[in-house]
């Protein structure tokens, strides 16, 4: 289990890397002005230059590149070039929110997708019906239509819930919690119905498998069949479509971010991206990233415990 454990978080180490890499290169190739848009069409030219010192963009690429390695090693992820803050500090204030989004969107997932994948198997008819039309209808739908819609109809006709903002959840549990539930459900429908209709195919073929059969002929009721045995060989499928959907959402909080006005991370790197803050947008990739290894990760070692073949292959 720790060579396991080992050669995940080595490759996943390896994939930061790699990604880091390239979007500095991406970023170091797109010849943009950093330094006159930062001061401005006005400034002289020598006032260009002299911020390009100051910045430090006027180094060779490799030696640039190296010395943000080094401090980003250390865990200083440098300054904004426009507004001299902090990158780190940026992201402590931006990562929350983006974190209850997406979290709160996978636990509707999980939770609706095992619900609605194991009623299709085990129900069959027009429930599997339903739930399969329900999951076409879902995943061709854009996260962001969704959004709206769900603006217009629960937030501002209805008012049950805020239509935009974000509240901590230091401030008020219960005002946090309102703020999430529409942009959460928003990033979750896609994700249910991916996934829903992974645990319904997987359930399927186990629910016909010789050791089921042994084990109804045991006496074993249906109810602990399923929830004892066939959901938990069911689960390693389940587990890889929703390693992918988790990526998903963190691609789609950044519009459903703009849409609700959340002050995320997704809000935060597309800000970056349009005014070309290389250090921000960095610092916004290299820790996506980072989240994005470390929940595959535990879904990895989620996968193991389901499936011990995994962890000696």
């Amino acid at each position: 289990m720790l060579l396991f454990l080992f050669r995940r978080i080595a490759a996943g180490a390896v994939l930061v890397v790699v990604v880091a890499t390239a979007t500095f290169l991406l970023l170091s190739a797109t010849g943009t002005d950093v330094a006159r848009n930062v001061l401005g069409e006005t400034a002289t030219r020598s006032a260009v230059a002299a911020k390009s010192h100051e910045l430090g963009l006027d180094q060779p690429l490799a030696e640039r590149y190296w010395h943000w390695m080094e401090q980003a090693a250390q865990g200083n992820l440098g300054s904004s070039w426009f507004t001299g803050d902090s990158v780190n500090q940026s992201l402590v204030d931006t990562l929350p929110v983006t974190l209850s989004v997406v979290l709160a969107g996978m636990l509707i997932a999980v939770v609706l997708s095992v619900a609605l994948g194991t009623a299709a198997a085990l129900r069959g008819g027009w429930v599997d019906r339903v739930v399969q039309f329900a999951a076409v209808l879902g995943a061709a739908v854009p996260s962001f239509l969704i959004a709206l819609v769900l603006v217009v109809t629960l937030a501002v006709q209805l008012g049950w819930l805020p239509a935009t903002g974000y509240v901590a959840l230091g401030t008020s549990a219960t005002d946090w919690l309102r703020s999430i539930i529409l942009p959460a459900v928003s990033l979750a429908i896609g994700a249910t119905a991916a996934t829903a209709m992974q645990v319904r195919g997987a359930l399927i073929d186990i629910l016909r498998a010789d050791f089921v059969r042994t084990l109804r002929s045991r006496g074993l009721t249906t109810r602990s069949v399923v929830f004892k045995h066939a959901l938990r060989n069911a689960g390693p499928p389940a587990l890889t479509v929703l390693a992918l959907q988790f990526i998903g959402l963190i691609g789609g909080a950044v519009v459903v971010e703009k849409v609700f006005g959340l002050p995320g991370i997704g809000t935060l790197a597309n800000s970056a991206a349009v005014r070309g803050d290389g250090p921000v947008l960095l610092g916004a990739v290299v820790v996506t990233v980072v989240i994005i290894v470390a929940v595959n990760l535990l879904l990895d070692i989620a996968y193991g415990w389901l499936n011990p073949k995994v962890r000696v292959s």
